[in-house]
């Protein structure tokens, strides 16, 4: 885990790209994509945890995690508001404070237990990491050069993904493995007794989490993050008559990208579990699966780092399109085999996931001038498409889990789609060139 500052900060520097002296800052930034990335997929133990608790179709079961990006949609534009009327470093202190309240808002939801005041405790959480998503995505984008902005804003998203890979041992071990639903067999009936038990024991983990980022908050608050140049801002402002975010073909087709891949994402990672347990794949327990989303995560993680080490030698759209392809052909692969190919097949498109956001994030502001700003807040909302993966649950129950993973392969063949084509800068970019906006 990145701290805010020591030794690694002039390594993170140097290999992203930065400016001289911002390896601090983005070291810092580092451990809050890692914190946000740990959260997140504590829900990939959550959902089959609540499914069990609250005996659950999947419908119901892929709301839970709808709620989470509805919350993206929501918060986007005030978050951005916010962040223009306090600033960038009093915007993220207050998005670990709401996280840390959200967090706390568990333990009575778990206490009776009540299946909306978890929906509430999550959307909560989920606000607080929209208001985080706002600021530091296009802060890390825009803080070195346009051209290593793919593989700089990837080498940070990286930490995102160390997050995600230790988040289900996480909540294997404290959730899933102190349950009775965790350690018992596939589709095993629990008595009132047993789920009033299970249900509180999400208790610790989420205070644990809330402790940790009240003191990430404090850290925060007392540390000097360069702030967007002022005169900069200005000419900005100055300069944005005459532009259109509508000549940006890159954008305008990237925020459909964006919401459509983080359909696919988040359909794998929140049905993994009970997809590998299943009979004919793993044959596993809750708590054994959760092992293997470790493995999921991990090559998410290893795929960043990868992919920005290809991205200062090859053009980003390129590599897009190379791991588009990949993801295609593993869903597929997970959707018509059974067994451990079906399996590995599923674990293995993490890898080919790990670049996508970041890549699409800044091939889609890449161009704008002095529209980044809107175009940015643009495609943080479109992080609100992972709410749809409550159409996937709809296709679980009228066709049973693996072959909604269907879905998941439509999704990559717009990624594709964008890759090659969408992601050309429109009639726009010429004239106005991407720039270095910060101090």
């Amino acid at each position: 885990m990145a701290g805010p500052t020591g030794v690694a900060a002039e390594p993170l520097a140097a290999a992203s790209g930065s400016k001289p002296g911002y390896g601090p800052t983005l070291s810092l930034l580092a451990t809050l994509f890692f914190m946000w990335g740990f959260i997140t997929v504590i829900n990939g133990t959550l959902v089959p945890h609540l499914k069990s608790v609250f005996d659950l179709n999947w419908t119901r079961t892929t709301l839970i995690e709808s709620v989470w990006f509805i919350a993206y949609f929501f918060a986007s534009i005030p978050s951005a508001m916010l962040i223009e009327r306090i600033g960038y470093k009093r915007s993220i202190v207050t998005g670990l404070i709401v996280m840390a309240f959200g967090a706390v808002m568990m333990v009575p939801a778990s206490l009776r237990p009540s299946y909306w005041l978890v929906l509430a405790a999550l959307f909560v959480i989920a606000s607080g990491i929209t208001l985080l998503q706002v600021a530091a995505n296009p802060y890390v984008a825009v803080i070195g050069s346009p051209e290593t902005a793919s593989s700089r804003l990837n080498l940070v998203q990286a930490f995102n993904s160390m997050g995600t890979t230790l988040a289900p041992l996480f909540g294997g071990y404290l959730i899933l493995g102190r349950s009775t639903s965790g350690t018992a067999a596939a589709g095993a009936v629990l008595t009132p007794a047993e789920r009033l038990a299970d249900a509180q024991s999400v208790q610790l983990p989420y205070l644990i989490v809330a402790a940790v980022l009240v003191i990430l908050a404090l850290v925060i608050a007392r540390f000097r993050l360069p702030d967007m140049n002022a005169s900069t801002r200005g000419r900005a402002r100055a300069e944005h008559h005459g532009h259109s975010l509508w000549r940006h073909r890159n954008l305008v087709l990237g925020v459909p990208a964006i919401f459509i891949y983080l359909i696919a994402e988040i359909g794998v990672g929140n049905l993994f579990i009970n997809f590998v347990s299943a009979p004919e794949i793993g044959n596993l327990t809750h708590e054994q699966a959760s092992h293997y989303l470790f493995i999921l995560w991990g090559g998410m993680m290893v795929g960043r780092f990868l992919g920005s080490v290809l991205m200062q030698r090859i053009p980003a759209e390129r590599v897009l399109a190379a791991f588009s392809v990949g993801a295609l052909l593993v869903m597929l692969v997970a959707t018509f085999t059974t067994g451990p190919l079906a399996m590995w097949a599923l674990i293995s498109v993490g890898l080919f996931h790990s670049i996508m956001f970041p890549t699409i994030f800044t091939l889609g502001i890449r161009g704008l001038g002095p529209l980044t700003e809107e175009g940015s807040g643009l495609l943080i909302m479109a992080i609100a498409g992972g709410a749809l993966v409550i159409v996937q649950g709809w296709l679980a129950d009228l066709y049973g889990l693996q072959m909604s993973f269907l879905l998941t392969a439509a999704c990559e063949l717009y990624v594709l789609f964008y890759a090659v084509y969408g992601s050309r800068p429109g009639t726009g970019a010429a004239a106005t060139p991407a720039e270095s906006v910060l101090d």
